[in-house]
């Protein structure tokens, strides 16, 4: 085995340009799919880590309220109470938030629009800290009463800056409207889709605007030691919240705002409750990672394909120069096997050089775009909820892709090394070419 594998060495070291070309196109095939693979993952795990932060998270315990049949409003009553038992059911339970929930139309002294509001308490808010970017003020203002965290997107939209006051307008549970004055308080850099979405408040604030009492908020915020079991956690808090006096609604994979028409048409009054996972929660921006997803393996399979060919076609070649060598090892007694199994080392060290190489180029040019910060168009930043793009390479992906390449050339190259190993010693001896 040593000695073919020297043989296929010599081989490839002869024919250095036609090595080089193919050798030179698998490492682009590969390079090109760490870096795909690293943009992908890392669209994945800034959508995780911001969504989960600002508006959803591992699992959430969210609420229903309708004083009429046909009005319902995105509260969940009593919640110190249902916090406890939470606290009791969920062993993998890391740390839990409230927020408030509801809708308004922000007006400033220019113009106006639809938010969605979430309620904070800033002081517990560790994680909200880190996945924000601030550009003017201080996020611990929003500890004061009538503050208003926005968006740059939003602030310019607006035309306000840090002091100003805008007006939040909105409808009660009892079917009336109230306002409140807020003081925007701090700006942060935009996260994609949800930064003309969603904007944030002190929750004593929001009760006040939505006319609610101190102890009801909009949802209960599960964050898991290990995100692996939410669909676990999910199911079990499904079964004991009704056998713990809880309605629950039925499950609906969408977002909260998404659910009032359903809702609204369910003849039942009083309060219900929904249990969902963040990818129910942020389902409207997942697309963009599913779409990455599906594209990075639509190029590895045109990319693989076209590599297949190149490496058939040149290990046709090598045998057509090779033939009279190949009869002449037969000759002198080497089995059929082992010359398969000669081309076979041939086209598997070609691969592995050209998916190493490829891969270190790929982890470099991640590297080198992660420390470059690089920052994305408006339009871009609404699919990778981001300003800046992000490369997050995964060892075992890059492994992965590295085994698959080095498979598959491999492997075409079965049907070239077999027929070769069929040639007749006398036949190929007398071949001429």
């Amino acid at each position: 085995m040593i000695q073919l594998l020297l043989i296929a060495l010599r081989n490839l070291g002869s024919h250095k340009r036609r090595t080089l070309l193919l050798g030179g196109a698998i490492a682009g095939v590969t390079m090109l799919l760490v870096v795909l693979i690293g943009l992908s993952n890392g669209i994945q795990a800034t959508t995780i880590e911001t969504a989960t932060t600002l508006m959803t998270g591992h699992v959430n315990v969210s609420g229903f309220y309708k004083v009429t049949a046909g009005q319902s409003a995105p509260v969940v009553t009593e919640f110190p109470a249902l916090q406890e038992k939470l606290l009791r059911e969920v062993p993998e339970l890391d740390y839990m938030v409230q927020r408030g929930r509801g809708f308004a139309k922000m007006i400033s002294d220019t113009s106006s629009t639809q938010v969605v509001l979430g309620g904070i308490d800033i002081e517990s808010e560790t994680g909200f800290r880190k996945a924000l970017t601030v550009r003017e003020g201080k996020l611990e203002d929003l500890a004061q009463p009538n503050t208003l965290l926005l968006f740059e997107e939003q602030a310019k939209q607006l035309e306000v800056k840090v002091g100003d006051t805008v007006t939040l307008s909105s409808p009660t549970m009892r079917g009336t409207s109230n306002t409140v004055d807020v003081r925007v308080a701090a700006i942060a850099a935009n996260v994609g889709m949800l930064s003309s979405i969603f904007c944030y408040l002190p929750n004593a604030t929001l009760r006040v605007l939505n006319q609610m009492r101190g102890d009801a908020t909009g949802a209960l915020h599960l964050y898991l030691k290990d995100v692996k079991d939410v669909p676990a956690v999910q199911e079990r808090l499904r079964k004991r919240l009704p056998e713990l006096q809880y309605l629950v609604l039925e499950p609906n994979p969408q977002p909260f705002f998404m659910k009032f028409e359903s809702v609204n048409r369910e003849a039942w009054t009083g309060q219900r409750l929904d249990v969902t996972n963040w990818e129910d929660e942020i389902s409207f921006v997942t697309w963009s990672v599913k779409a990455l997803n599906w594209l990075t393996v639509g190029l590895l399979v045109l990319l693989l394909f076209i590599i297949s060919v190149g490496v058939m076609n040149t290990l046709w070649i090598a045998i057509r120069e090779r033939t009279r060598e190949i009869g002449t090892l037969r000759a002198l007694g080497m089995q059929r096997g082992w010359v398969m199994v000669m081309f076979l080392l041939e086209a598997l060290v070609l691969a592995l050089l050209g998916t190493l190489s490829g891969a270190a180029l790929g982890l470099a040019m991640c590297l080198g775009m992660n420390a470059a910060h690089i920052t994305m168009p408006v339009a871009v930043q609404v699919l990778i909820m981001s300003e800046q793009l992000r490369f997050v390479v995964d060892p075992s992906a890059v492994a992965g892709s590295i085994t698959i390449i080095t498979l598959c050339t491999t492997l075409v190259s079965l049907i070239p090394s077999y027929l070769a190993a069929r040639l007749k010693p006398v036949t190929a001896m007398h071949h001429i070419g």
